[in-house]
């Protein structure tokens, strides 16, 4: 048996790892939420800053070419500005506008503008306008007097369309970086709102699912599964569960068996009219009548089913049935009858042999030594012909032992049971089962005996041939009792119908044996004729075809 391997974590995580359902449930829930949460605030996050910084971008570019428009720029930029009325306009455009920089400078990259006044007069620092100088406005990123900044250029044309200078509106990154996280706060906050409404959600969500589960913990619900399928598996008697719509929920393997369902099919969640034949058994599964015990018919066979209604809450009813094969029981009461028969045999043989030992012990002391060494030499020598002649014809042990036992059965109820000498049982095929050969020739001998007891005007005589040369097997077995009437050929094989008296084993156990022999005849695939045998009673003719038949093949 494989050992469940020890939990590997140390004792201090085991502590930390939850043991409960709810605790479980509240803690994955929590994680995923979050997960979800974090991740789609990164993209949220992410997409802020991207349309911020493009926001700002056009605003930077689309105020470059406002100021690049104005004529005052145009006029400082062909005739100089030695009053400085450009630094007093951008300046005061770049309060208003909250931009961290406006510049405008000629094509020589000189600055006629800065926000710092010692700047103007310099050269534009950060060589990023050369694009604008040629005619071009664009963004751009690129560290300059004040920091790293974002930029947008525009060229300043005269009226001829020739580019005589630039306007750069800047904003700094740590200024755009503040814009971001203001627009980012107010959506942080509500995903730590959803964040405490998921935890109270999954606290609920986990409460629920406990009922649900009968207060069961997950490694009691698993333990219990695992365990209901492997007691269901073990079980040898058929179980199938149905609820109140004919739902199958539950169906063990004996039971595809048992049923001729193809087995490893998924059978739970179908329809059971879908699955199994019409007949009786089908009828009791749907019919819902509570608690029965009874033998019902299921496609040409008969089970013994035991049911018993059940309630899936709120108010759908279902049934759990268990049965198993008639034929079983009736093997079960077969057996039973052959133990109780070679009990007695076992009484009989030891008051028998009591009384040889004590005629034996008196020749001995009678000193009739002679006498004493036939009657020991006339019981072995019987004995080992007939284990001789049983052993020669028969090549399998199961075969020959039942044989055996039979003949026991006749010398005890001094019925003159033989075996004809030319019989021969060698070649069984491997796909026959032995033990529907033996159950079928012990049946009949069995009622062979008993007739030929029956018959007080014969002397009880049963003959045994058998031959196994050809396509078949052929057993014939005649009994000198009083016969069969031809009108009741076919009676005899039904379960119940019995011709013996109540003399030999209990009652019960009659009307079973040839019902058993013709289940086995028809599980063979085999023939059993009956005929006036010579000896004046009845002839029973078995042929069982060696042939191979599909079904028995996947058997």
């Amino acid at each position: 048996m494989t050992e469940i391997p020890k939990d590997s974590l140390p004792r201090w995580l085991q502590r930390l790892r939850p043991r409960t359902l709810q605790n479980q449930m509240l803690i994955l829930l929590s994680a995923v939420v979050l997960a979800q949460l974090l991740v789609s605030g990164a993209i949220f996050a992410t997409f802020i800053a991207a349309s911020s910084k493009a926001q700002i971008g056009k605003r930077a570019l689309d105020l470059a070419h406002t100021v690049a428009s104005m004529p005052i720029v145009h006029h400082a930029l062909e005739r100089g500005d030695p009053l400085g009325e450009v630094q007093h306009l951008t300046q005061k455009i770049r309060i208003r506008t909250g931009a961290e920089f406006i510049v405008v400078a000629n094509r020589d990259s000189v600055r006629l503008s800065h926000p710092n006044p010692q700047n103007i007069g310099k050269t534009f620092v950060g060589g990023d306008e050369v694009r604008a100088l040629q005619g071009e406005a664009y963004l751009s990123e690129s560290s300059g007097t004040l920091g790293n900044s974002l930029r947008g250029f525009a060229p300043v044309r005269n009226a001829a369309g020739e580019v005589i200078g630039f306007v750069a509106v800047g904003y700094l990154k740590e200024t755009i970086a503040d814009i971001v996280a203001g627009y980012q706060r107010e959506p942080a906050t509500l995903v730590l709102m959803l964040l405490v409404i998921t935890l109270l959600g999954a606290s609920g969500i986990a409460r629920y699912v406990k009922l649900q589960t009968l207060g069961l913990e997950p490694r009691q619900i698993s333990s219990l599964y695992l365990e209901r399928e492997a007691v269901l598996e073990a079980i040898s008697a058929g179980i199938v569960a149905v609820d109140g719509t004919g739902e199958i929920r539950l169906i063990n393997r004996a039971a595809s068996v048992y049923l001729g369902v193809e087995e490893g099919s998924p059978l739970v969640g179908q329809r059971v009219q879908e699955v199994l034949a019409p007949g009786a058994f089908l009828d009791l599964l749907l019919a819902h009548t509570g608690t029965s015990l009874g033998e019902v018919e299921y496609a040409g066979g008969e089970l013994l089913c035991a049911s018993v209604e059940i309630a899936y809450p709120p108010t759908n009813h279902g049934i759990v049935a268990s049965f198993r094969p008639l034929q079983d029981l009736h093997r079960l009461q077969q057996q039973l009858r052959y133990s109780e028969e070679f009990s007695e045999m076992l009484r009989v043989q030891a008051h028998e042999y009591s009384n040889k030992l004590h005629m034996l012990a008196g020749l001995l002391q009678l000193e009739a030594y002679q006498e004493a060494l036939e009657l020991v030499s006339s019981e072995t020598s019987g004995l080992q012909h007939l284990i001789g002649s049983v052993s020669s014809a028969v090549s399998n042990p199961a075969l020959a032992a039942i044989i055996m036992a039979k003949f026991n059965r006749a010398h005890e109820l001094k019925v003159n049971l033989t075996l004809e000498p030319d019989s021969s049982m060698h070649d069984i095929p491997e796909h026959i089962p032995v033990s529907r050969l033996t159950t079928i020739i012990a049946n009949l001998l069995d009622n062979a005996i008993e007739a030929a007891v029956r018959n007080p005007h014969a002397p009880p005589r049963v003959k045994l041939a058998m031959t196994d040369l050809g396509h078949d097997l052929i057993f014939d077995i005649e009994d000198s009792g009083p016969g069969i009437n031809t009108e009741d050929y076919a009676r005899i094989f039904t379960r119940g119908y019995s011709s013996k008296k109540e003399t030999y084993g209990a009652h019960q156990t009659h009307g079973v044996g040839l019902y058993l022999v013709r289940q086995q005849v028809e599980a063979l695939h085999a023939e059993l004729d009956i005929s006036p045998a010579d000896l004046g009673g009845t002839l029973f003719t078995l042929i069982v075809p060696k042939r191979e038949y599909p079904e028995e093949k996947h058997a």
